[in-house]
């Protein structure tokens, strides 16, 4: 079945606008016709997702499902995804049902509206991710002061190279001096998404005031974007900017790792403990990313795919237990596992991913990403390593407090276990937890030959830049002076 000169993934992006323009026009008492159509939206949205991933071949590592069309003068709508990106839009309207499902019951106020901005952001973030052109990119993804200088840097590359195509872009040769100015433009709005330290300091807060379907958004796949960026525009086109900023973004990385575990473990919020936890993951996404080798960039885009799953499922836990008790604090928690079993089960599956125990999917990528970083420099895996231990003192001192302990407090024993819908959006996140910790394939098989023709062109540009291939003077041992 061959769909790569259909539009399929211009259905996939525009699908959920497209009825969120169609929800305006609802009544806005009808709120369970606005649940119900965002529902079967997002669920048509991911059969159409599961469809790209099917036809996609593994073994092609250049952009696939190509879509190109006049649409600003000489600026392009160009789609089209490749083994780091497809399974970024899988993964994104996989979520986006588990959030209607999540929010079915807790939010009563102004649901078509909270429907409709879902299915808004939906379109933007499978956009970011399918976007082949610059503007179009800069279209979908958009975030004041930071992106204000990609798009400075955006401008000059099109000054340069005259265009604004991705792939074009991909093979055009930046003066080395330009790059470094290209290098940390992008660099400021990328490193504010993923969050890095320390510029993460919004994350926390930002989780505390969303409700749950938008903090699993936020963590699930609006913190990729930043990784992302680095792996779609600052590795391949600024290859010799990123070699000599690597022990910047290495000190960062180790800083987050560190500082940030030990800040989650004096933390008394449930929701902002597990957004600590997160920045300090998307640490060793920008460590593996940063050692240039194919181990690393497929173990931080394994992280990137795992934590996407691990972190929306922690924080939809925090959420099953909030719609009941109405509170964060882990202080008015503990001895669930006496009233709910299930819960129990599921959360303990959860936090051990976000550990990394072996045999989930959590594993897998923090153990590339660290073998990657112990190759490039042993001094960074040795601090990141570090992160492993304190990310098991924080995550089960969290596990203990709430769920094993006395029941003593009188509002838990009146609580109940999850409801049949709840066991619905979370058993397919206790399933991909572990099948991708002991059987990663489907997704490393996916990104082998992408990430082989990104490390190879980036090795290849980087000595080509330092003037490896040319021709060296040498002085043979007979022309040499002698005493």
């Amino acid at each position: 079945m061959n769909l790569a000169g259909n539009s399929l993934l211009s259905v996939v992006t525009f699908l959920p606008a497209t009825v969120a323009i169609f929800m305006c026009f609802l009544n806005s008492e009808a709120k369970q016709n606005a649940r119900w159509i965002a529902l079967w939206t997002t669920l048509f949205t991911f059969a159409l997702s599961l469809i790209i991933w099917i036809n996609f071949d593994p073994a092609n590592p250049d952009f696939q499902f190509v879509e190109e069309r006049a649409w600003l003068g000489p600026i392009k709508y160009k789609m089209g995804v490749d083994g780091i990106s497809m399974l970024f839009v899988v993964l994104t309207a996989f979520l986006m049902p588990l959030c209607i499902l999540a929010s079915w019951e807790s939010v009563e106020e102004r649901v078509k509206e909270y429907m409709i901005a879902f299915l808004v952001l939906e379109t933007l973030m499978i956009g970011v991710f399918c976007a082949l052109d610059l503007v179009l990119f800069k279209f979908f993804l958009y975030t004041l002061l930071g992106s204000v200088l990609m798009l400075l840097a955006m401008l000059a590359m099109y000054w340069y190279a005259g265009t604004t195509d991705i792939p074009t872009l991909l093979r055009t040769d930046f003066p080395v001096g330009m790059q470094w100015w290209l290098w940390l433009a992008f660099f400021a709005s990328f490193a504010v998404k993923m969050p890095m330290w320390p510029v993460h300091t919004w994350l926390p807060d930002a989780h505390v005031e969303a409700p749950t379907a938008g903090s699993v958004i936020l963590a699930g796949i609006l913190l990729k974007m930043g990784g992302y960026g680095f792996l779609r525009f600052s590795l391949p086109m600024f290859p010799v900017a990123s070699v000599d900023f690597a022990p910047l973004v290495f000190l960062l990385s180790v800083v987050a790792i560190v500082y940030t575990s030990l800040v989650a473990l004096a933390q008394e919020d449930v929701k902002k403990l597990i957004a600590y936890s997160s920045v300090a993951h998307m640490g060793f996404v920008t460590m593996g990313i940063f050692t240039f080798s194919q181990q690393g960039v497929d173990g931080a885009i394994f992280q990137m795919l795992s934590h996407g799953i691990v972190s929306a499922a922690l924080f939809l836990c925090v959420g099953v237990v909030y719609d009941r008790m109405h509170t964060r604090e882990i202080a008015a928690y503990g001895g669930l596992v006496n009233r709910m079993p299930i819960y129990a089960f599921c959360f303990m599956v959860f936090t051990m991913a976000n550990v990394g125990l072996p045999g989930t999917s959590g594993f897998v990528g923090e153990f590339l990403t660290l073998l990657s970083a112990f190759k490039a420099n042993t001094w960074v895996a040795f601090f990141a390593t570090t992160g492993v231990i304190l990310s098991a003192a924080y995550a089960l001192y969290l596990y203990r407090r709430m769920i094993f302990g006395a029941l003593e407090k009188p509002k838990l024993k009146a609580i109940a276990d999850m409801t049949p819908r709840e066991i619905v959006f979370m058993a397919p996140l206790v399933i991909l937890t572990i099948l991708f910790g002991f059987y990663p394939a489907p997704v490393l098989d996916v990104t082998a030959k992408s990430v082989n023709q990104l490390v190879e062109r980036h090795t290849t540009a980087v000595k080509k830049a330092r003037g490896e291939s040319a021709t060296r003077v040498v002085i043979s041992p007979a022309a040499a002076p002698t005493r």
